[in-house]
This record gives C-alpha cells, structure tokens and sequence, in this order.
C-alpha cells in the first residue's frame, strides 16, 4: 500500500532520528523541565517507521533471521518508551544512624506512567568508607546497609557501593560522591520540650573548606550560622580513607557578632534556648533509579542478537559458494 511504502521510507527514519536526537539534548542533564514527550514522540515515529518497513520489505520479512532481528528492533523502541513513561530518577542525602525517608528526594524526575512505592525501600544508613588515591582520585565506596523488616524491624547488613547497588523490587540504589559530614543538634527552648536533628554540611571533599550552613531553631527568630572545622588527615598527594574512624570536627557557631567554638558535647546559651552540639557524624548521597522494563530489555536484546546469528550464518553457505565457484572459474583456462 502507498501509506506503508510512504511510512517506511528512510527518509522518515532521518526524520525520526534527528527528532530523537533534539529531544535527547533538550532532555540531557538531569532535571531540565522539559517533557519526556520530546522523546516519547520520535520514538513512537520510529516504532511506526520499522512496522511499516517489515510489513512492506520482502529482503526483511522474506528472512526469518533478518524478521526476528527487526521485529526485536520494533520490540526494543516500544519497551524503552514505555521505560521513560514510568522511570523515576533522583537524589537523596541520609545521616548516618537515620532511616530511608522518600519525602526527602531531591532532583526528582518520573514518568507520567511512574507506579512505583517508595514505601517499599526501607533500610538503615550505617557507617561507611571511600578510599581515595593520590591526587583525590575516588576508589571504591563501602556503605554497610542496615535492611529493616516492616514487621520484625532488623534483618540484616549488607554492603553497597557505586557499582553494586541496594535493590527494592524495580528500584536500584547507588551510592554517588555526593556524601559528607553532619552534625547532630539538640535545642531546648525556655518553655520547656527538646528537639534533635542534623544539619548537613556540603558535600566533603569536594567543599573542603566550604563547611558551612544555617540554621533556625524551631520557634527562634535566631538564625545560627555554622562553619565545621574538620581534622580527617585528609591529604591530596597521599592514600587517604573518607571514614568517621579517622574524623573530628570543632563547630564554629557565630550569632550576630557572637562566634563560639564548641566540641562535641558543649552547648551555647540563647535568650530563648540552649542549642547542643551532641555529636559529629556523616551523611551518605545515592542515586536512585527505577526502570521495571530493564529484564525485557535484556531478554529482547538476546533475541536479537539470535535473530541475527540465525540470518549471518543461513547466508555463510551461500557466500561460501558463491566464492568457492567464483574461484573455480578464475581458475578455467
């Protein structure tokens, strides 16, 4: 038919493509705004292409390899559309000691099809590790997980890293080198109660010597500012280990024109509230990422390679033949 002849041309393949290659760039960075309609489209415009293709084609649907090729080809756009449909992406910082808490997500990215639940991530952040070579160059991260049973609380620890993740059903946990030191604060207001948290400094070593942050104590009008000096043995041109084992930190608080230098333990006076410098500790960044088409784009994939071993090797006779013949008429006085 004319329409599918049309529709299978090359000419909407390039069309397709640089379609896809636009929206690709407008995509690329992370959390740009930009719909994932912008991909969604040439993709749906390339599916569409390569139907039309296979129905039309005889040299593609004339051979079975070369058809199981294409038709995972086909398979292969559709199931990664439908992915970028109901992915997620984002970032989460967690203290050492705290619990997964979804509410706390940063650079949120879903697809309008997301029907995942962060419910079901829930563990535990223990200590961890990253060894660093000369020159500041990241090695491997240990961050020792606590997993949690919803009904008998602790299960058990394990250890994840950058290259191998924390898994929750179609969600996947890596730890990034987004990760740094906390301190952990307890303020006691006049009228009596008593709140504890931590505050986060940036991220270390990257802001070494940018340890700094603000905070409001609840019901205050006193914003605190803080500045973390840190003792880690932290050296550029030597092996060193990011770890709690070998860190401390004197807390820097300045009020107005009050600056205070606190240790772990000691406390500052308010008019309206003593503030506790409790302890020193640290906070881990992950990348969390979600994809439930990932198996069918494994299984997919080998069907193709298949389909294409199947063509390759029904023609390898053929070529070998034709050479074989071709051979023995050059060699026909």
């Amino acid at each position: 038919m004319p329409i599918l002849s049309a529709m299978a041309s090359l000419k909407v393949t390039l069309v397709g493509m640089l379609l896809l290659s636009v929206g690709s760039m407008l995509t690329y960075g992370g959390d740009t705004g930009v719909t994932v309609w912008v991909l969604i489209v040439p993709m749906l415009l390339l599916a569409l292409n390569l139907m039309c293709a296979i129905a039309t084609s005889r040299k593609i649907n004339g051979q079975p390899g070369l058809l199981v090729f294409h038709l995972s080809l086909l398979a292969l756009v559709i199931v990664i559309a439908v992915g970028r449909l109901a992915h997620l992406d984002a970032q989460i910082e967690i203290v050492v000691g705290q619990s997964f808490d979804g509410s706390h997500l940063v650079d949120l990215q879903q697809g309008p099809w997301h029907t995942g639940d962060l419910s079901e991530i829930t563990f535990l952040q223990g200590p961890y590790s990253v060894s660093y070579e000369p020159g500041v160059q990241r090695g491997a991260t240990a961050s020792r997980i606590g997993l949690l049973d919803k009904n008998s609380g602790f299960e058990k620890e394990i250890v994840v890293g950058d290259d191998t993740p924390l898994i929750f059903g179609d969600y996947r946990l890596y730890t990034s080198f987004n990760k740094g030191y906390a301190v952990i604060l307890e303020w006691l207001p006049k009228e009596g109660g008593s709140y504890s948290g931590s505050v986060n400094m940036p991220s270390f070593p990257l802001n070494d010597y940018r340890q700094k942050n603000e905070w409001t104590p609840p019901g205050s009008d006193t914003t605190v500012k803080f500045w973390l000096r840190l003792d880690t043995g932290y050296d550029e041109e030597d092996y060193w280990v990011l770890s709690m084992d070998n860190s401390s930190g004197v807390l820097v608080m300045t009020v107005d024109d009050l600056r205070v230098e606190l240790q772990e333990g000691e406390s500052l006076q308010f008019d309206d509230g003593l503030l506790k410098y409790k302890e020193l500790t640290m906070w881990m960044g992950y990348t969390i990422f979600y994809d439930p088409t990932l198996r069918w784009l494994f299984f997919i994939s080998t069907f193709g390679v298949l389909g294409l071993g199947w063509h390759l090797w029904s023609r390898a006779d053929r070529l070998l033949g034709q050479n074989f013949e071709s051979d023995t008429k050059g060699g026909v006085n």
